[in-house]
């Protein structure tokens, strides 16, 4: 698979009849290995690694309806309350970050109302903030961090 700039992690990959599957943490099992696959699972681990996000909190292809179409999320984050906090949408690293692909993942996030959208396709990752009240966005320099909630 091509190199992203993501950092590595160790993933494990097997073949099947001249298929590539990865391992999913997520989801607890190999998946076909797509570009956009490569791009996700690695963008997890980074937010796992870096952000402090808990895959607990996180879900892969989830489905949801947007016009009365099923749709998938490439990956949502919940906060401790199990409210979407961010939705992210992967792409091949081929696939330019355009305007069309942040209009994408706003529609998916029209639904869920998530305050955070990310858009990366494992050479760039954009994230911004939605107000969703407003119907504005605001375009951030980086990723927020995870904070854990204090339990009193």
């Amino acid at each position: 698979m091509i190199a992203l700039n993501l950092p590595p992690y160790e993933h494990k990959i097997k073949k099947k009849d001249d298929k590539l599957f990865i391992f999913d943490i997520l989801r607890k099992k190999y998946v076909f290995l797509t570009p956009e696959e490569w791009v996700r699972q690695h963008f997890v681990h980074f937010l796992i690694n870096k952000y402090h996000y808990p895959k607990a909190l996180m879900k892969a292809e989830g489905g949801l309806k947007y016009n009365n179409l099923p749709k998938r999320t490439d990956l949502v984050i919940f906060d401790s309350v199990g409210k979407p906090l961010i939705v992210v949408e992967c792409k091949d690293v081929y696939v330019p970050i355009t305007q069309a692909v942040f209009e994408q993942a706003a529609r998916y996030n029209y639904i869920l109302k998530a305050p955070y959208l990310i858009v990366v396709n494992g050479l760039s990752y954009h994230c911004c903030r939605i107000d969703h009240a407003s119907q504005s966005y605001q375009f951030l320099e980086d990723i927020p961090m995870y904070i854990s909630p204090v339990l009193s």
